[in-house]
């Protein structure tokens, strides 16, 4: 029992003897605790500053504030972290395709048969370089299904393809590979599942919403926990401005422009810069005054919308339980998934010019996985309302808007969220 009640004493002794203290020396004992308050003070503000030189990059015209700033110390960090791997080079065709030669090839049949072998090899190095093949194969039959990776894994080249294909919008010439999600590892790092609603022990203040609730999808500030739900499963409008005065099915509130700022701050964080990377901050809602970069956004949007509903929410029931989010949801794509701090997935470089297989369909279809419908998570129910008006065609391939945003979809709702 004494050393129970062994930190309860030293906590007694330790405020006796600063009463006591204080009593005989008060001048002294002011003067100790302003030095601890004013070391804490600038302890504080140090630690929100950035180690130097620091390097800007103008991206508007002058005297707009257009300027990114790159901290050279940080980007010397993240430049090797963003090296692509598995870039093997061109190999002799071998004259006959894949499927004429190996057994049970469902996705890359027409591929050339050697060029085969060398996107096996570099899928190794960018999904399991310490596992190798075994990660989705049987050792012993190469051609079994036995492990359930290697089917999952063909819906992911499809997704590749499919990217690569219909989505020059936004991933433009460089194009994508598995290693540019995967990095070394078998489930991409950056991924996101519903999570166990706030409130309760999940959160002395947290609201409804997820808000005073720090979570790294809004780079743990106290903006709403979930901005990946509203905007990149369904397709909440992401606006803070109405175009009325009066209230009339204006949906714009204080509550959803949180929820947008919270989506902000994820792309800010998943791609490594401010707001000055799209967003003329004079203007944000003026499309003619912000940078390219933010129709290449807009369609990074659309896209990452478009592979979590048509891509891996379908597959969910191919993965394990232990797989799966708290909730039983499969993980799904976010802007860090590809970018993970970079303005740009590897910086820009060209991954997909050494693998031209991935980069349309390769004549043939993956096993149909059951489809179950998106659950709801908890953080975002749309109202019974709802109705969507599409106020343009589809934009998921085909040339660049030549000015300002011309198209967009809608979402009108009842409900209090996005």
């Amino acid at each position: 029992m004494r050393i129970l009640f062994a930190p309860f004493r030293l906590v007694a002794w330790l405020l006796t003897g600063t009463v006591t203290f204080a009593r005989t020396s008060p001048y002294k004992t002011a003067g100790a605790a302003l030095g601890i308050i004013a070391a804490l003070i600038v302890w504080g503000l140090a630690s929100t500053l950035q180690t130097l030189p620091m390097a800007s990059v103008q991206l508007g015209y002058r005297g707009t504030g257009m300027i990114e700033q790159y901290n050279l110390a940080a980007s010397k960090v993240n430049l090797p972290l963003n090296a692509p791997t598995g870039e093997y080079p061109a190999v002799t065709p071998a004259g006959t395709s894949s499927a004429s030669v190996y057994k049970n090839i469902q996705i890359l049949k027409t591929v050339d048969s050697n060029d085969f072998l060398r996107v096996m090899a570099a899928m190794a190095q960018w999904v399991a370089p310490q596992v190798g093949c075994a990660y989705c194969h049987s050792v012993a039959n190469m051609a079994s299904d036995a492990v359930y990776t290697k089917n999952i894994a063909r819906h992911m080249i499809l997704m590749t393809q499919y990217i690569n294909e219909n989505w020059k919008s936004h991933v433009g010439a460089a194009g994508v590979t598995c290693g540019t999600c995967h990095r070394g590892q078998g489930a991409p790092q950056n991924t996101w599942t519903f999570q166990l609603p706030p409130g309760g022990l999940h959160g002395y203040a947290a609201t409804a919403t997820g808000m005073d609730l720090p979570a790294a999808a809004a780079d743990n500030s106290s903006l709403p926990s979930d901005p990946f739900t509203p905007f990149l499963l369904n397709a909440a409008p992401i606006n803070v401005q109405g175009n009325t005065a009066l209230p009339n099915n204006n949906r714009t509130s204080i509550a959803q422009t949180e929820w947008t700022y919270s989506l902000m701050m994820h792309f800010s964080h998943s791609l490594g810069v401010g707001c000055n990377y799209c967003h003329n901050s004079r203007a944000f809602s003026m499309w003619d005054q912000g940078t390219p970069s933010r129709l290449t956004a807009w369609y990074g949007i659309e896209m990452v919308r478009d592979l979590n509903n048509n891509f891996m929410v379908p597959i969910t029931n191919l993965f394990p339980a232990g797989r799966l989010g708290p909730m039983g949801d499969v993980a799904k794509i976010n802007c860090a998934t590809c970018h993970q701090g970079a303005y740009a997935p590897y910086y820009g470089a060209h991954v997909v010019a050494l693998y031209p297989e991935l980069t349309h369909a390769t004549n043939g279809n993956a096993t149909t996985a059951q489809a179950a419908p998106p659950p709801k998570s908890s953080l975002f129910q749309p109202g019974s309302d709802q109705k969507e008006a599409s106020l343009s065609a589809p934009v998921s391939s085909g040339p660049l808007l030549s000015g300002p945003l011309l198209s967009a979809t809608v979402v009108q709702s009842g409900g209090a969220t996005p």
